[in-house]
């Protein structure tokens, strides 16, 4: 089946689907982004995803595309004329077109808004089941990781150094030896009292809408989560450690470069976590009851 994007007011296949040459993302990543899960054909969180994008836009001062609910009805569309089941749409605004200059333009046009959905394959079994490794680099993002910037180059080339060392993913170290975040994904510790360990928000890291999710889970389940920074030494010696994202779910990290994590296997907070935040993805509730709210 052809893919079918949505650019600027208009659904159309790939091939047709194009931006100016003088957009403000392409020419200096001037925009931001979301990527929102799909589960079972229904988007998955999509208030606090529009949430992050409202603040994001806020803090570059760029106008919205479109109201929220508008958004909303274009992003269920895509997902339908994509035959979207499991998978993520892709969302992107940029300030729009205007003659090259790095100050805001003073008459630019509208905001342009593209959007895509594509299934994805599902996660290998053996992430879930035996773990992942994860290496670390330096973080040399810019100070407002914060806000869902498309400008990603540092994160790329993180991913790529993890790629090429046969990795899962780039945890990144800043200068005080502390983990910040992973490339595309939050970083969780689970310490020898049982306690869950993850950055508190600020400016080095991304609000993750599945970090929020699986600190609600983890309260409910009386577990203490402590938001705070913590170093590569911590989580070397962790009983535990983990990763969260839209695409990667709870992923459990079993191996930091080439320590292993606690047994070097899948601990039990981290199974409980995955199989809860499974359950709320899919939308059930106790005894497999499936829920009526969109829920990640």
């Amino acid at each position: 089946m052809s893919r079918i994007a949505y650019v600027n007011g208009r659904y159309a296949p790939f091939a047709d689907a194009t931006v100016h040459v003088e957009d403000r993302g392409y020419q200096f990543a001037d925009g931001v982004y979301e990527v929102i899960a799909v589960r079972d054909g229904r988007l998955a969180d999509l208030e606090p995803h529009l949430d992050r994008l409202d603040r994001s836009l806020s803090e570059l001062r760029m106008e919205t595309a479109m109201s929220r609910g508008a958004l909303a009805v274009v992003l269920e569309e895509i997902v339908r004329r994509n035959r979207v089941a499991d998978g993520i749409v892709y969302l992107q605004m940029t300030r729009g077109v205007a003659r090259r200059d790095h100050a805001f333009p003073d008459e630019c046009g509208r905001t342009s808004v593209v959007a895509t959905a594509r299934n994805t394959p599902p996660r290998p079994a053996a992430a879930v089941e035996k773990g992942v490794r994860v290496v670390t680099v330096p973080d040399v993002r810019w100070k407002r990781c914060d806000i869902k910037s498309i400008s990603l180059l540092p994160n790329v080339l993180a991913k790529q150094e993890a790629r090429e060392a046969g990795a899962y993913e780039a945890w990144m170290v800043d200068e005080e030896g502390r983990i910040t975040e992973g490339s595309s994904t939050n970083a969780w510790i689970v310490d020898r009292a049982g306690d869950l360990i993850t950055r508190h928000l600020d400016n080095a890291i991304l609000a993750g809408v599945t970090r929020m999710a699986v600190g609600d889970l983890a309260m409910k389940q009386q577990r203490r989560l402590v938001e705070r920074p913590f170093t590569l030494r911590e989580a070397e010696s962790a009983s535990e450690a983990f990763l969260t994202s839209t695409t990667s779910f709870v992923t459990p990290v079993v191996r930091i470069n080439d320590v292993p994590v606690g047994a070097g296997a899948p601990g039990p907070v981290t199974r409980s976590l995955h199989d809860l935040y499974e359950a709320r993805l899919s939308g059930r509730q106790d005894g497999g009851r499936r829920s009526s709210r969109l829920l990640s």
